[in-house]
């Protein structure tokens, strides 16, 4: 989960679009009402800090062990470190299946066009058994650039992303066109239940991009396109960045909008959260309904803003960023009660978030450096002693498992989190480590009302 697509003012954009195409009123907050606590019959929780050591090894031992070397993997050269290209992936396809997929170091690939080299590179995919490791399916796939390329579905599928198109597989690693793009697609998001996809592409604006016209893409759908085209032009260029939500079931487009950058937009099925700035160092997080109406959730100090996900249909992780680095975790749910809060050094740094199918568990993996991370201490690679990864019990932010991670993968895709968060699986000391957890605790469900109720 990396902070390269994440912006305030594209989402702010982004939010305006959004109200317009779901037929709902923007209302700007009274800022008299910004600091308001949200509702809760009980006192938040008190925070707890993560300790500030580097783990040497995992806190629980796994339960099994697959040797990786023996599958074609090597370990990437110290060169890509800090480059944040996408390597690996690990997932779950269900609780007794790993697919692993890795890229295979060979020759730079030239561009027959102009003679540069070119990002197309192989990814050799396998489907692990559990227990024993056994290879149930193996293929290769070509991809042409660095950034991540799959994305694991709740029902033993995944999507996987190539230019401007997204592919659909199996456990069997084949895989059918599922929708194209007219501009190269960066990155996408599903919605906790994964009824919608949130997808940013780049496409520059061309003489069809103007509102009440066909979006061209994908081909399943059309949609009228929302621009801010007129307040791009007021500073002096365009917006390439599309960002649409569309049915994954039909590939409906149910919006289209133009941006100046990125938008990480966190959304259930019934809705978008957004910060609200209140006062001085205060955020207010608000979830704003498709429907109509919206509601403040809670609050948090934070001096950036803060970072939404959604780990399930009622409960939010947010993460907020103190003066010197550090993080501050803060889950939530969308009835308005913080669950628990967890402080983390500043040496912990680029956090990438995994989360179980049924919302029940998350990993939180981070690269740990020797000094706090800020504006007046910048890191080098050579500062980077280690990555690690601390997994929590979204019900209430116990922690049943740290462990450290190696080699490091700093876009992630090293861990895995099977459907019912029971086991997790790392890529660790050369194998894959599956570990078998307790039961999660069940998190607290309570009524909720739409404002307009």
């Amino acid at each position: 989960m990396g902070r390269q697509y994440r912006s305030g003012a594209a989402r702010a954009i982004f939010g305006v679009a959004l109200a317009g195409v779901f037929l709902f009123a923007l209302r700007l907050a009274d800022p008299q009402d910004l600091d308001a606590p949200a509702p809760q019959t009980e006192p938040p929780p008190k925070a707890r800090t993560l300790v500030s050591h580097f783990p040497e090894a995992p806190s629980v031992p796994p339960k099994w062990t697959i040797p990786i070397d023996p599958l074609g993997f090597s370990a990437p050269g110290a060169i890509y470190l800090g480059s944040r290209n996408t390597l690996v992936s690990l997932d779950f396809i269900d609780e007794d299946r790993l697919l692993f997929t890795f890229r295979i170091p060979g020759l730079l690939h030239r561009d027959p066009a102009n003679g540069q080299d070119s990002d197309e590179r192989q990814i050799r995919a396998v489907v692990l058994g559990l227990p024993q490791g056994t290879v149930d399916a193996e293929t290769t796939w070509t991809v042409h650039d660095r950034l991540r390329y799959l994305w694991m579905l709740h029902n033993g599928r995944f999507l996987v992303r190539d230019r401007n198109s997204l592919f659909e597989g199996d456990a069997s690693l084949k895989l059918k066109p599922y929708l194209d793009f007219p501009g190269s697609l960066l990155w996408l998001e599903l919605n906790p239940a994964q009824q919608y996809l949130v997808t940013n592409s780049r496409e520059p604006v061309t003489a069809a991009d103007v509102p009440g016209r066909d979006a061209g893409s994908p081909a399943t759908a059309a949609a009228s396109v929302t621009s801010d085209q007129d307040s791009a032009a007021g500073n002096g260029g365009s917006p390439e960045f599309v960002v649409r939500i569309l049915s994954r079931t039909s590939g409906q487009v149910m919006l289209v909008s133009r941006t100046r950058a990125a938008v990480h937009l966190p959304i259930n099925s019934q809705g978008y959260l957004e910060n609200l700035r209140g006062q001085g160092l205060r955020w207010m997080l608000n979830l704003r309904y498709f429907t109509g109406g919206s509601k403040l959730l809670g609050g948090v100090e934070s001096v950036c803003e803060p970072e939404d996900d959604f780990v399930s249909e009622q409960e939010v992780l947010v993460t907020a960023c103190g003066p010197e680095g550090e993080s501050t975790l803060v889950a939530m749910t969308t009835a308005g009660r913080t669950l628990w809060i967890t402080d983390a050094p500043g040496t912990e740094i680029w956090p990438h978030l995994t989360v179980a199918a049924n919302g029940s568990r998350l990993a939180w993996a981070t690269l740990d450096t020797t000094h706090t991370v800020n504006s007046y201490a910048p890191m080098s690679a050579d500062e980077i002693k280690e990555q690690s990864v601390t997994v929590f019990d979204a019900a209430n932010g116990n922690i049943p498992l740290v462990a450290p991670l190696s080699p490091i993968f700093d876009a992630g895709g090293n861990v895995a989190l099977s459907p019912s968060g029971r086991r997790i699986a790392l890529i660790n000391a050369g194998v894959i480590q599956v570990f078998e957890l307790p039961a999660p605790p069940t998190v607290p469900v309570t009524d909720e009302k739409h404002p307009k109720d």
